[in-house]
């Protein structure tokens, strides 16, 4: 604000913390503001658990039965790399210009971290948890919900926590194209017309909400598996 006062700092790209305040007061005032996020949660969340459940089933899978990990782990490792933005002109192709489109290419950035995580935390289990579930005839639905999901269920929430940390990054990627709405698209809105105040006011909206998803997650695994200090 100072360095910005005395004229130190060019206030075309970096604007005095109070003109970003009044710019979020008025984009909040006019609803744009409460709009975009709105819009920009439902991609974000449907986009987290497109991804997020079918890692967390394939991970349990991998991580359960040797055979399932030696066939699929050829697969994740070769797909894993590639940049999720490099695909997007597919799946725009195969998708369209669509609200599943976006949730697409986010859920592609969530499944790799959730399953990997997934693995990680049924691999490192105790072999004992395995042989005692096998002792008393469990069936693989136990093994699921009885020994591999409790057992894994630190590693999970990394993978939860990473993955939604990817989401937030993603959501602006995949507004660049197609979208007349969400904060990812009024970065790029902003951007093009050179209205720095309001892009500012969309980083730290993206701030808030990677600060409001850890703490979410964090309060859940809290709560589920209190035995974990967090």
């Amino acid at each position: 604000e100072t360095l910005v006062r005395f004229s130190l700092l060019d206030s075309r790209f970096f604007p005095a913390p109070t003109t970003i305040l009044i710019t979020m007061f008025e984009m909040i005032k006019s609803g744009v503001l409460l709009s975009d996020l709105r819009v920009s949660l439902f991609r974000i969340l449907g986009g987290f658990l497109l991804g997020a459940i079918p890692g967390l089933i394939i991970g349990l899978t991998m991580g359960i039965f040797p055979i399932v990990k030696i066939i699929l782990d050829p697969i994740v490792n070769a797909t894993y790399p590639i940049p999720k933005l490099a695909i997007m002109p597919l799946i725009m192709i195969i998708f369209g210009l669509t609200e599943f489109e976006k949730m697409v290419i986010i859920a592609l950035g969530t499944i790799f971290l959730v399953l990997m995580n997934t693995v990680s935390g049924v691999i490192n289990l105790d072999k004992i948890y395995m042989d005692v579930a096998k002792n008393y005839g469990a069936s693989k639905k136990d093994y699921y919900l009885t020994v591999a999901l409790p057992g894994a269920l630190p590693m999970i929430f990394t993978g939860l926590k990473l993955g939604m940390g990817m989401a937030l990054l993603l959501i602006v990627a995949s507004e660049m194209n197609g979208a007349s709405q969400g904060i990812g698209y009024r970065i790029w809105a902003s951007y093009s017309i050179f209205n720095i105040p309001e892009m500012f006011v969309c980083f730290i909206v993206m701030s808030a909400l990677g600060y409001i998803f850890t703490d979410i997650l964090d309060k859940l695994e809290r709560i589920i598996i209190p035995w974990k200090q967090v």
